[in-house]
């Protein structure tokens, strides 16, 4: 799966998560506080479970964002997702996300959540502005600092 976004004269391209891409996965996070840290093993040990789905985004060939979910039966999570800071609010968070969520439909999914830091309004009103809506709160889910997070959800039609 391969998809462009240009926007504001960017262009990314959309491919799969490859092992190899770990380390620019882990240098993005330490530019994004408000992300779920996750080290460079944790992107290579999480991509070999069942029903994971990794894409990054890459300029240049170089890798500048990325998004992992997982998917179980008919439900999946977005676990992380993440741009390079000089490369945000450009359109490649929400080609990302578009094509996760295009992949997810392809395989049967009916409905996917995620958690977003409860401080992030950034995030939440870009996960809203692309069909997510609050569905709840679980307090203490974040920790360095401890937050609560806010549980989102979006129905995929058929």
């Amino acid at each position: 799966m391969a998809a462009e976004t240009k926007r504001e004269s960017v262009v990314a391209t959309i491919r799969a998560f490859a092992r190899g891409d770990s380390a620019a996965a882990a240098e993005i996070l330490r530019d994004s506080p408000k992300a779920a840290q996750w080290t460079e093993w944790g992107f290579r040990e999480l991509l070999g479970w069942r029903g994971m789905l990794g894409l990054v985004s890459e300029e240049d060939g170089k890798v500048s964002g990325f998004v992992i979910g997982q998917q179980v039966g008919e439900e999946a999570e977005i676990l992380n997702l993440a741009v390079l800071p000089g490369k945000r609010r450009r359109g490649e968070g929400g080609a990302l996300l578009k094509s996760a969520l295009e992949e997810f439909r392809a395989r049967g999914v009916s409905r996917v959540f995620l958690e977003v830091r409860e401080s992030n309004e950034r995030a939440i009103a870009f996960y809203e502005a692309h069909g997510f809506s609050k569905m709840g709160r679980r307090a203490g889910y974040y920790h360095d600092p401890e937050e609560a997070a806010v549980v989102m959800k979006m129905k995929l039609a058929g």
